[in-house]
């Protein structure tokens, strides 16, 4: 009984082993590695968006191609990692920053802009950003024998996304949230295919990316990462003006008064100009957007010492 009761420990102890040896082989001459690898970091570097506002010389165009890099804003983030073989990773991000934009900014090319210039309308938003998203590197989908496994990794990120937003505009020293103004006639009876503009929203995250395998414990990341919007009023500005007259009907008298100063600001510049309702304030065709270039940093977990 005593003879079968050991066979039995040896049997249970060799089966443990060896399920313990097939979860962890060895990623160098020093320390074992899993299948899984975890991973937690931070980054940091620039945000910017691609809106209505600002922009560069000529007609407003679509993409980088209307980027101005003067408007980009510090950003950060922290994250958390579940990675396959290095092939194929699970990542939870939070992301913060802000963004910015004035038609200001094409002072020096006025004449070129088509009205962009006199337009003169501006905004400033923090961004908070959540996302969950998928980390592919094509490199690591062969097996690869230790020590050969290329140190530099090229990477896809896409996923799904969920930010907040707050487009604000400065006039007297005073600084107004500019969604609950509605200047674009957002819930006016007169305006029915308007509605106003959540704070919050979905997104979706897609971008492109360089690890670097820098010891055992740290790896380093530089990435671009773009966010594809479900709205074009991340500026607060998408179609035509309304009609002023509007605003007493649905605001209070004080927002009322604000928000005629703020959803048009031509006669800043041009006190004899009359703006005609219904002519053009933004582009309703493309939605706008936000990106981030960062440099993360990030340590392995769960590596064990051989």
């Amino acid at each position: 009984m005593k003879r079968s009761a050991v066979v039995l420990w040896v049997l249970v102890f060799s089966i443990n082993a060896s399920s313990l040896k097939a979860q962890f082989y060895y990623y160098n001459d020093r320390y074992y590695d899993s299948p899984l690898a975890f991973e937690i970091g931070g980054s940091a570097g620039l945000m910017n968006s691609l809106t209505d506002l600002g922009g560069k010389k000529g007609i407003g165009k679509s993409f980088i191609k209307d980027l101005n890099w003067k408007n980009a804003k510090p950003s950060f983030s922290v994250y958390a990692l579940a990675m396959y073989k290095y092939a194929v990773g699970i990542r939870l991000e939070g992301t913060f920053g802000s963004v910015q934009a004035a038609d200001s900014s094409l002072r020096s090319v006025a004449t070129s802009t088509f009205g962009r210039y006199e337009r003169n309308l501006s905004f400033k938003s923090k961004i908070t950003d959540v996302q969950l998203a998928l980390e592919i590197h094509p490199l690591f989908f062969r097996e690869y024998d230790e020590d050969e496994a290329p140190y530099f990794s090229p990477y896809l990120v896409a996923g799904v996304g969920y930010f907040s937003f707050d487009p604000q505009a400065e006039i007297n020293g005073q600084v107004y949230s500019l969604q609950p103004l509605r200047t674009e006639g957002q819930g006016f009876a007169e305006y029915r295919d308007r509605t106003p503009y959540k704070l919050s929203q979905v997104n979706f995250p897609v971008g492109i990316g360089i690890r670097y395998e820098v010891n055992s414990f740290l790896n380093a990341r530089v990435e671009v990462v773009h966010r594809i919007l479900q709205t074009d009023y991340l500026d607060d500005v998408s179609k035509d003006y309304v009609d002023p007259a509007l605003f007493n009907n649905y605001l209070p008298a004080n927002q009322a008064a604000i928000a005629q100063q703020l959803f048009d600001r031509q006669g800043e510049l041009n006190g004899s100009h009359t703006t005609q309702v219904g002519s053009q304030r933004g582009n309703p065709k493309n939605n706008d957007a936000y990106f981030t270039v960062q440099v993360k940093l990030g340590i392995t977990l769960g590596r064990l010492r051989r």
